[in-house]
């Protein structure tokens, strides 16, 4: 039996009986706050789950969602959103996906040799606006709302190793999708259909009509809607 030193003086000389009735009361004690402590942690691990297990799925109020959201501050005055990064496999397919497809345009290129990777920044642009030096291009790349950069790391189409990118739709899921708008849903899924376009959903299926969902070459959804479509199904 271990005995700290502070109890151990008060210990040595005591009778038999005694020293048996003491390891009696020490071990037990020992046991007792033992198992108090394991309680403890028991209860600590279990309440959580419990917690999340009982608490109703529901979506916020609309009282909860008024207070949540703020008035822009003063100092973000002048922000937007200016770009939706995603990586990808094979630039050449991407490429083609997003400008003959899609029909976006490629604003500028980015190459990065020190570190292996190159970045194809697009946008729905008519292309006038476009510069052809290379510095004001940049500059104008950067002041564009939404545009879509796709990041290749050199390699990944040709290793046999490598399969695809996590698309977000599969667990554990993260990234959804991106959304475009088109002026005739039904009319766009025709010609995706005959471009040969991978869907997740067309526009008559599941419980959402007037609205599409497809995939690119590594699997990233993309909603297709129109506005109005929107509002009448929504």
């Amino acid at each position: 039996m271990a005995v700290c030193g502070a109890s151990l003086k008060y210990v040595i000389g005591l009778p038999r009986y005694r020293m048996r009735l003491f390891h009696k009361l020490y071990i037990g004690r020992k046991v007792q706050a033992s198992l108090s402590l394991q309680s403890v942690h028991t209860r600590k691990i279990s309440q959580p789950a419990a917690h999340w297990t009982n608490k109703p799925k529901m979506a916020l109020t609309e009282d909860d969602t008024r207070k949540a959201c703020f008035e822009p501050d003063e100092a973000t005055k002048g922000f937007y959103f200016q770009q939706t990064m995603m990586r990808i496999k094979d630039p050449k397919e991407s490429l083609e996906f997003y400008t003959k497809v899609m029909g976006m345009r490629l604003l500028k290129k980015m190459d990065f040799e020190a570190m292996k990777f190159s970045l194809y920044f697009l946008a729905y642009d008519d292309g006038k606006d476009i510069p052809d030096d290379e510095q004001k291009k940049t500059k104008y790349c950067f002041s564009q709302k939404a545009t879509l950069e796709l990041t290749h790391n050199w390699g990944t189409e040709t290793d046999p190793e490598f399969s695809n990118y996590h698309n977000g739709n599969s667990e554990p899921r993260g990234f959804g999708h991106l959304g475009m708008v088109v002026p005739n849903v039904e009319d766009a899924c025709k010609r995706f259909e005959e471009l040969g376009v991978k869907f997740i959903k067309r526009p008559n299926d599941g419980k959402m009509k007037g609205l599409a969902f497809i995939q690119d070459p590594d699997g990233y959804w993309i909603e297709i809607l129109n506005p109005l479509n929107m509002a009448g199904s929504l």
